[in-house]
């Protein structure tokens, strides 16, 4: 993927780790390089919906980002995460592009808050470890600031032993914080109703969401 423009994502971590997948955010205008550069490695598209494609070899799945988004949703600007916060990076001897430790930080709570309603251990180790000065102006300029308190919050708990992770959100925290999101993002509220385009497009759309409401981890 040399010469594209991309960054890893949800991946650079404070301690060794085993990833089941690979995410990668792209340029709008680079997506059709960086599946030619895939396909080329023996990837196949797998899935295609707006701002994600998934792509898949052998079992191993990569994912393809225009957008950080869940259900069709943005949550946060991709753009300006890929012109502001990338960087050179090196994995194994291999030069490559990755966000910063600090937007990693930002992107790990808007993507454990808003999406998954779950915050892991590696998401209070990359807290820990990288939250600065430039996770929080990351945050505030994605609007997600109110996630990486609340995911602060949550880490605060789990280290004083009086939580255990992951840890699911309380639905009225969930409420709190989309309301917010609705009320300062005009993104977000912009692409909310693809919500229902969403679950109309999946027969099992019901099970998705109760296995998602009950579930206590991934």
């Amino acid at each position: 993927m040399r010469g594209l423009e991309y960054a890893l994502y949800k991946f650079r971590r404070p301690v060794e780790h085993v990833s089941v997948d690979l995410d990668i955010l792209v340029g709008r205008g680079c997506v059709a390089g960086d599946v030619r550069a895939l396909r080329d490695r023996g990837f196949r598209i797998a899935v295609a919906e707006p701002y994600t494609l998934t792509m898949e070899r052998r079992g191993f799945i990569v994912d393809l980002y225009t957008e950080p988004a869940f259900a069709w949703v943005v949550y946060m600007d991709g753009g300006r995460l890929l012109r502001e916060c990338s960087e050179d990076v090196e994995l194994a001897g291999v030069p490559a592009r990755g966000l910063s430790g600090g937007a990693e930080v930002a992107v790990a709570a808007a993507h454990a808050v808003y999406k998954e309603h779950l915050v892991l251990l590696m998401d209070c180790l990359v807290a820990w470890s990288w939250l600065d000065g430039e996770a929080w102006s990351v945050a505030v300029e994605s609007g997600v600031e109110a996630g990486l308190v609340e995911m602060f919050r949550v880490c605060s708990l789990v280290r004083g032993g009086l939580a255990e992770a992951p840890f699911r959100l309380e639905p009225y925290v969930l409420a709190g914080l989309y309301v917010g999101k609705v009320v300062r993002d005009p993104v977000f509220r912009a692409t909310l109703p693809n919500v229902v385009k969403y679950l109309v497009s999946r027969r099992d759309a019901g099970a998705r969401v109760l296995a998602r409401i009950m579930r206590k981890s991934y």
